[in-house]
């Protein structure tokens, strides 16, 4: 896949390389503690300003979508605490090369249930790291190699090069490679057969072809090439995250590796359609760290947009789908049953609007 153009003009991209890093550079002047507090309020303030309308009540909607039982405050409330995560993220993205250090780390991060994973890790098979838009995934990335795991995590790289080569510059001092989304294809077959472990941030939206399994009980698009790589080397799946943890110091970051799941072929192999059940079973892994955390992940994202084929066509569930929904041994009747209400009602929205995607 080639590289998009970039949509900053190239006469403008100095000027904007150079105010970016101004920015970064403003960012990290006062001390951690200060920065990180006024990221909060910025984010508070930015989360219900005229400007940001339309994402904050996508938000509210997505939230609604996920925990149908919360009121409306606890909506709201929680959309605001997203928004406030995203400008608090920013101000750590512009400290974490700084604070975690080879010396330093062992500070501001702390250690959940990992023993599974550092072991996997150590075999030195295939392995495939995989996280959401939730919690800090940077740190996350910096810590696994500053752990003496050097990852190589698929990014989309900027549109303006000198800000891509400064970023790359700035995570490979730690260890951390980042792998060009639009070339992935050739260099991550390369990097699992040599034991290397990847990192993937899994949530995003698969588009009309990526496969549709349940998220919080509704049917949302994910990448086919994560679960294909998984099969092609019979690769390890790790999902964990690092989770911002309440402030006790507020000089330290306070960040907490947690991991949700950990699986490998004898489980998918198993499967009647293994592709369906370790993208299904990823993505569970993701939807439980965004319920430990809801508070800690970008709501405001278009997270169910495309829809199946069905859908777009106006019909039902299909039975072969709803049979491999079934198998998935975390689905229960009720949650099923949520789902399949979800589909209709999506597919009546399609219809009613003329549309294929939700907006």
């Amino acid at each position: 896949m080639a590289q998009p153009r970039s949509r900053t003009p190239r006469l403008f991209q100095p000027a904007v390389y150079y105010a970016t890093r101004s920015v970064i550079a403003a960012a990290c002047v006062p001390p951690f503690p200060i920065a990180r507090h006024w990221a909060q309020v910025v984010g508070r303030w930015y989360a219900t300003s005229r400007i940001n309308q339309r994402h904050f009540k996508r938000a509210k909607e997505n939230i609604h979508v996920a925990f149908p039982d919360w009121d409306a405050d606890r909506v709201a409330h929680t959309a605001l605490l997203s928004h406030e995560h995203l400008t608090t993220f920013g101000v750590e993205l512009a400290f974490v090369p700084r604070l975690l250090t080879e010396d330093g780390w062992v500070r501001h991060i702390s250690f959940g249930n990992i023993e599974p994973a550092l072991h996997e890790l150590v075999k030195a098979g295939p392995c495939i790291l995989i996280t959401g838009h939730c919690g800090n995934w940077e740190s996350l990335g910096y810590t696994m190699a500053l752990l003496g795991f050097p990852m190589h995590a698929v990014y989309r790289p900027l549109d303006i090069p000198s800000m891509d080569r400064w970023v790359r510059r700035t995570r490979s001092r730690r260890g951390l490679e980042l792998v060009d989304k639009f070339g992935a294809v050739r260099k991550l077959p390369a990097l699992l057969r040599a034991g290397a472990p990847i990192g993937l941030v899994a949530d995003q939206n698969g588009g009309d072809r990526g496969v549709f399994v349940p998220f919080f009980n509704r049917l949302t698009s994910t990448y086919k090439s994560i679960g294909l790589l998984a099969l092609q080397f019979n690769a390890k799946i790790i999902c964990g995250f690092a989770r911002r943890e309440p402030i006790k110091n507020p000089t330290l970051l306070g960040h907490r590796l947690e991991m949700t799941d950990i699986f490998g072929p004898e489980e998918w192999n198993t499967h009647p359609d293994p592709l369906f059940y370790l993208t299904a079973r990823f993505r569970y892994a993701i939807e439980r760290m965004v319920r430990s955390a809801p508070d800690q992940y970008l709501w405001m994202h278009r997270i169910w947009r495309s829809r199946p084929r069905h859908e777009r066509l106006n019909k039902p569930l299909p039975d072969s789908l709803l049979d491999k929904i079934r198998l998935l041994p975390w689905m229960t009747d009720a949650a099923i049953e949520q789902l399949k209400e979800h589909s209709v009602r999506d597919a009546r929205t399609l219809a009613e609007t003329g549309r294929h995607r939700l907006s």
